[in-house]
């Protein structure tokens, strides 16, 4: 079973609670808007606890320290694709124009022998719970619900 561990910041604003998602990098997702954003995170070895992976996933993927504060655990949601996401939430401010993402390589096009480097987020932006819906990874919206539930 593949497991991935991540941190979804929120903020409180005038116009509500928001919360912070990266648009996944590749030509994959290079088009797409639904769907296509997710929390920071990433893969984990069974030897390493979820929390340490979802710190080191937070700097691998943008770049920047994870932010210090109270840790409230979101628990895990399996996606369509059997990978098993595990999510603390954590108050904090970030601006996106620092962030500076961890890359992967990948062969493009396909079989066409060429390897190229791609973001593993090719943009990190602040939304509000409802667009955040409408764009996040299907399965992670449950963590979107119990930050609500956390919050209210």
């Amino acid at each position: 079973m593949r497991t991935s561990a991540g941190l979804l910041l929120f903020r409180h604003t005038g116009d509500g609670l928001e919360v912070l998602l990266g648009h996944m990098g590749g030509p994959f997702f290079a088009r797409r808007d639904a769907g296509a954003w997710t929390v920071p995170k990433g893969e984990y070895e069974p030897d390493e606890p979820a929390w340490d992976a979802a710190r080191r996933e937070f700097q691998e993927e943008l770049g920047l320290a994870p932010p210090d504060g109270v840790a409230v655990p979101l628990g895990e949601v399996r996606q369509t694709n059997g990978k098993v996401v595990t999510v603390w939430a954590i108050e904090a401010d970030l601006d996106p124009a620092t962030v500076v993402p961890g890359t992967f390589r990948m062969e493009w096009p396909p079989k066409s022998g060429q390897m190229r480097e791609f973001p593993e987020l090719d943009r990190v932006e602040w939304f509000g719970l409802d667009r955040a819906r409408a764009v996040i990874v299907t399965a992670q919206a449950a963590f979107l619900d119990r930050l609500t539930e956390h919050s209210g």
